[in-house]
């Protein structure tokens, strides 16, 4: 008698919970991006030139370079003096120098202008005065240069704190053992440690170049992000916008692998239970103040000198506080409502991506792009739901704006996040699964709430960068919706650069309790605090 068997039944089993959470989020972030690749190999005529996109590459490359290069130094050498060393004001500049992080870069452009520019008053004043005239002004890639090495040296300054923080003394002794003074120490022992935190930092401030538009088109730089509001704006050309982007997404993925390929490495020290807090030198004399006035020169450039001189031209103006108010309710509500759509994004996406890593690397890249890039990408779905829904404008270019902020944003939130899931043991996740909660409901009880403090973080950096967000605001902003940025750039594109002073500070007086609490937690979160 023959026995049948019946045929195997393959059962696949189902994706968890945090794998399905993390593809809607890394999809959220890839929608824009392929738009803008689909806008771009669209049926469309170009109003502008390929010669013109390449023009303003080239300028887009000069200009990350020389930023590159500034950020670099200055925020290294802040780093090491603040880090390691003891000098007058040191307690004070080690929160003040991340500041600048709270001023848009088009703030310091406006009163950078001001101030130095040829009809302004203190040129006026010295060439009256004392027959002296300034030998320079800012409308050029040197100026532009200047003003966004001074917003963006902090990224470098808190990334190469971090690491130098983090190193222990044993290595440093052992450098000094074999002969090395402080110098000697510094570039052959810890900036090589550092290194890979001085890539990352240095990336994200070229990120942050090629991503600014404010800056550089009131400053006359005509770059690929310039270039991008422009061909929408003035042509109304999607596919012109579309191709000046690519060259910006291929940047960014550049980008993106350079800092990726920085953080390979970045625990050099081996094991933590040898691990020694680094005491700070004191320095004497010269050095001392040397130190003092380098750190005092960042903060005046970066922080009190443009935004004191747009604080004293606000007694020539009359501001319309009606449409300020109006106007800082729109930033508040965009800025708090991007951070919490972003920051549950990324933790969704934090959840998934160890089983996950693609959905993180789309994250990364979406990060990596201009916010213009952004809303290009978003214009042809945001006219599909226009069609069809035409009379709930508003509410889409809010909703449309927001998700722009968080396709943009999420990977800014995703580090912190991440790094705060770390401490959450397979133990731990275990015990909750033994008693009786799902995968789903073990995050809900165990994880998030050992995250809390990081996303907390999260929440803050993207409010931040909401304030000062203006490409994307510019382009998908509903009609008559106005945030503090518009605000300042239409009236520095009427040159009343007084009145573009009070939402400038406006933003300023927002973000500095975020900065200054994010300083302070960057400062304890190293090995035994």
């Amino acid at each position: 008698m023959a026995l049948t068997t019946a045929p195997a039944v393959h059962s696949h089993p189902r994706p968890s919970l945090p794998v399905v959470l993390a593809i809607l989020a890394g999809l959220a972030v890839a929608l824009p991006l392929a738009g803008v690749v689909a806008a771009a190999m669209g049926a469309g005529t170009a109003d502008i030139a390929p010669r013109d996109v390449l023009r303003y590459a080239a300028s887009s490359a000069w200009l990350a370079l020389l930023v590159g290069l500034a950020t670099a130094v200055v925020g290294t050498v802040a780093a090491w003096l603040v880090a390691m060393h003891r000098f007058p004001g040191r307690d004070l500049f080690a929160w003040a120098l991340a500041l600048p992080l709270a001023v848009p870069a088009f703030a310091l452009a406006y009163g950078y202008a001001d101030l130095l520019d040829v009809a302004s008053p203190l040129r006026v004043w010295l060439r009256a005065a004392a027959g002296f005239d300034l030998p320079f002004g800012m409308r050029n890639t040197g100026g532009a240069a200047f003003v966004l090495s001074c917003a963006f040296y902090p990224y470098v300054y808190l990334a190469m704190r971090a690491a130098f923080l983090n190193q222990s003394v044993n290595v440093l002794e052992a450098a000094r053992m074999l002969g090395c003074g402080g110098r000697a120490a510094l570039w052959r022992v810890a900036l090589p440690m550092a290194r890979p935190a001085l890539a990352a930092g240095v990336a994200l401030a070229v990120m942050e170049t090629l991503a600014d538009y404010g800056a550089v088109q009131f400053l006359s730089v005509q770059t690929l992000t310039t270039g991008v509001v422009r061909a929408w704006s003035v042509y109304g050309s999607t596919v012109s916008a579309a191709r000046f982007a690519l060259p910006l997404l291929a940047a960014a993925a550049l980008l993106l692998w350079i800092e990726r390929r920085g953080r390979r490495g970045v625990a050099h020290e081996g094991g933590r239970g040898r691990w020694r807090a680094i005491e700070a030198q004191p320095l004497g004399g010269v050095a001392a103040w040397g130190a003092t006035a380098f750190c005092a020169a960042l903060v005046v450039a970066g922080l009190i000198l443009p935004v004191g001189w747009l604080a004293w031209s606000l007694t020539e103006t009359s501001p319309d506080w009606p449409r300020l108010a109006r106007a800082a309710g729109h930033s508040l509500f965009l800025g708090t409502a991007g951070a919490i759509v972003t920051v549950t994004l990324a933790t969704m996406l934090a959840l998934g991506t160890r089983r996950l890593p693609l959905a993180g690397r789309l994250a990364s890249l979406g990060y990596a792009t201009p916010g213009a890039v952004m809303a290009i990408g978003l214009l042809a779905p945001a006219g599909a739901i226009w069609a069809v829904f035409p009379g709930s404008g508003t509410a889409i270019g809010v909703a449309l704006l927001i998700y722009a902020y968080a396709a943009r944003l999420m990977a800014a939130a995703l580090e912190p996040i991440d790094a705060g899931l770390t401490r959450v043991t397979p133990s731990m996740v275990h015990a909750a699964r033994t008693l009786g909660r799902s995968e789903g409901g073990a995050a809900l009880a165990v994880e998030l709430p050992v995250a809390r403090g990081t996303m907390l973080t999260a929440a803050l950096i993207v409010f931040v960068d909401v304030l000062k967000e203006l490409p994307a605001t510019l382009i998908l902003r509903p009609f008559d919706f106005d945030t503090l940025a518009v605000i300042a750039s239409n009236y520095a594109l009427d040159e009343r650069l007084g009145a573009a002073g009070l939402p400038s500070i406006l933003i300023v007086l927002l973000a500095v309790p975020a900065v200054m609490w994010l300083t302070r937690r960057i400062a304890l979160a190293r090995p035994g605090t």
